[in-house]
């Protein structure tokens, strides 16, 4: 991997760390290189899961690993050599999203010592909180006018006790998670969106152009990164089959498996009205039941947002999917 690094308008609204500190995650065969001398070194790949949007409900968090048999009841590392996907959105909505970068990255380092890892995706929310602690109220141009990174991050559930906790190290992390990854066949994406294209022919091309953005430091750019990503619905509708093999034939991989939608409102059950989503708030209410990942567009996508910001569930999923 090269070093460097009608509907409204869109809402306003990635995990390791590698022997070059300058550079976080990468694909599926760039593995955590531990930085502890001595570790075990266990042969061939574990079994591969993944984890939907968290929004700062660590609680439900903690009890999704654990009932996957991930994690023991102390929080900590139970898995071995498995594999762990994280899809983006940590932060925004739930009452602790600075607990769950902790968690996140503790559990990175302890799944390292155990010969497997645990990695995550960059999402929109990272890309809003990246923006609010670094730009503040500096004024971006919006489809809706004139806007900040501060208020587009309140207006979509940022926790103000989140900004009072975030430290640099916390933005750091965040600002060096990959955007996509391949992981047996399947290819890992936060958003399903195909807005991944305008970044590149090959995961690591589009790993390095977001990753080198935002190193860059501008609200422009950074902004123009969120808006772009905040983009949903691409897999959803008559032509969604069409655009999942678009990505998939640029890419590679046989799935994609995304987050960022929530499920009800994928599968036409939610209420709220996600398709309002514009920049101010986003609205989601209650939602029916969700039991599991949803498969759609000619089988060709995987959604794993089970909607726990709507008192629905957040998804932990082993892959491939049973038959």
């Amino acid at each position: 991997m090269t070093q460097g690094a009608g509907q409204a308008p869109e809402e306003w609204h990635g995990v390791d760390q590698p022997a070059d500190p300058g550079r976080v995650g990468g694909p599926e065969d760039d593995l955590y290189t531990p930085t502890e001398p001595d570790l075990p070194v266990i042969e061939g790949a574990g079994p591969l899961y993944v984890v939907g949007d968290v929004h700062g409900y660590l609680d439900e968090l903690r009890a999704a690993l654990r009932e996957a048999g991930l994690t023991d009841a102390s929080d900590n590392w139970a898995a071995g050599n498995a594999r762990l996907w994280f899809l983006g959105d940590f932060t925004d909505r739930g009452p602790d999203g600075v607990g769950v970068l902790d968690l996140v990255m503790r559990l990175s380092a302890e799944a390292a010592a155990a010969g497997g890892y645990c990695k995550a995706l960059l999402g929109n929310h990272e890309l809003l909180l990246i923006g609010a602690s670094r730009f503040g109220d500096t004024p971006v141009e919006s489809a809706a006018g004139t806007a900040s990174f501060q208020a587009a991050w309140l207006l979509n559930g940022g926790q103000r006790t989140d900004m009072e906790r975030l430290q640099d190290h916390h933005v750091q992390w965040m600002s060096r998670l990959d955007s996509m990854a391949l992981a047996d066949g399947h290819l890992l994406l936060h958003s399903d969106t195909t807005a991944y294209l305008d970044y590149g022919g090959t995961v690591d091309d589009v790993n390095d152009a977001i990753w080198q953005a935002l190193q860059r430091n501008s609200v422009e750019e950074t902004w123009e990164l969120f808006r772009k990503f905040t983009k949903r619905f691409a897999f959803r509708d008559e032509d969604g089959p069409q655009a999942v093999r678009e990505l998939l034939d640029t890419y590679g991989g046989k799935r994609v498996v995304h987050g960022h939608s929530p499920i009800p409102y994928l599968t036409g059950e939610g209420l709220g009205g996600a398709d309002a989503e514009s920049e101010g708030a986003e609205g989601e209410e209650s939602t029916p039941g969700v039991r599991g990942p949803h498969v759609y567009a000619d089988s060709l996508a995987i959604a794993m947002d089970g909607g726990v910001t709507m008192a629905g569930k957040l998804l932990v999923a082993r892959l491939p999917l049973p038959e």
